[in-house]
């Protein structure tokens, strides 16, 4: 399990950066009431972005060998560390730090982590998945993010229509990562020419491009604590669902599931804390106004 975790690791350290990276770049552009495709055009323009897109290049890349080495039910609660290490990389770009606040709230999610991977004790690997599996999660991942979408646009600007972003794009990474995982089996069996031939490859490709838009309206319908909860938990456990029903893969069931609640609050205590933090709202308002001596203070960075 070496291999997967570590770079599964690197995955989330990658997607921070790029995540607080976006974040800077999208809060830029101009905002609008509905989806707009012109949204990307404008990200192009901005170099700040442009890095954030290498990033998630490589964030691509180490997911794509963390499961092909790994069960998705190891890798991909894995980044759940995303936010922590997000807000660390924050953090040191605005030359600040976190709060004693903060690093509880990181310290929180690392042990609920460790915890649930320990009770869980995640197990199997199958390599090759029956269209008899796939059919059905990806009519109900499909039905769910648009359902999702709908209820996004139907709201105003606000808490309610960034978390309906949120966990679209949360299942469009967990779909992502479910195709991804036979894409890479297809890839080390079959070679570059079975890769391109598969459904698999177009499929990760199109829910991956579609994670990146709903992640960009997020970040510009409303704060970070009501996205980033959404979309780390979200990610997290739509991955896990999809690992047992798809992949056939194991965890421990019985009493083991107490510790693994135990864990999983853990963690959502910590992800809440840590979306609440000032210098979260510092980041995800910095374009807008500038954050008071207060918040700066409570943030760990010099006032301005």
């Amino acid at each position: 399990m070496l291999l997967p975790v570590l770079f599964a690791l690197g995955a989330a350290l990658s997607n921070a950066l790029a995540t607080v990276l976006q974040r800077k770049a999208a809060l830029t552009v101009p905002k609008s009431e509905g989806l707009r495709v012109g949204l990307i055009l404008d990200l192009l323009r901005r170099p700040v972005w442009l890095v954030g897109i290498v990033a998630v290049i490589t964030a691509g890349v180490c997911q794509a060998v963390a499961l092909a080495t790994g069960p998705i039910t190891v890798v991909q609660p894995l980044f759940v560390l995303e936010l922590p290490l997000a807000l660390v990389i924050a953090a040191a770009l605005l030359q600040g730090r976190l709060s004693r606040t903060g690093w509880l709230a990181v310290a929180t999610v690392v042990v609920g982590l460790g915890v649930v991977l320990f009770a869980a004790s995640p197990a199997g690997n199958r390599t090759q998945v029956p269209m008899t599996h796939w059919i059905p999660a990806v009519a109900v991942c499909v039905a769910a993010i648009a359902a999702l979408v709908v209820a996004a646009l139907r709201r105003p600007e606000g808490r309610g229509r960034a978390a309906c972003f949120g966990l679209a794009t949360a299942i469009s990474y967990a779909m992502t990562a479910a195709l991804m995982k036979t894409s890479m089996h297809t890839l080390d069996d079959g070679g570059i020419t079975a890769f391109f031939t598969t459904w698999q490859t177009y499929g990760f490709a199109l829910f991956g491009v579609c994670a990146l838009f709903f992640l960009e309206n997020a970040m510009q319908s409303g704060p970070l604590v009501a996205s980033q909860p959404a979309l780390t938990l979200g990610d997290a456990c739509v991955s896990l669902a999809l690992g047992i029903t798809v992949y056939a893969e194991y965890v421990r069931t019985g009493w083991w599931l107490v510790p693994q609640l135990l864990g999983a609050a853990l963690i959502a205590a910590g992800v809440l804390a840590l979306s609440r933090l000032p210098l979260a709202r510092a980041l995800a308002s910095e374009e807008k106004e500038q954050p008071g001596e207060g918040a700066a203070a409570d943030a760990g960075m010099p006032a301005p």
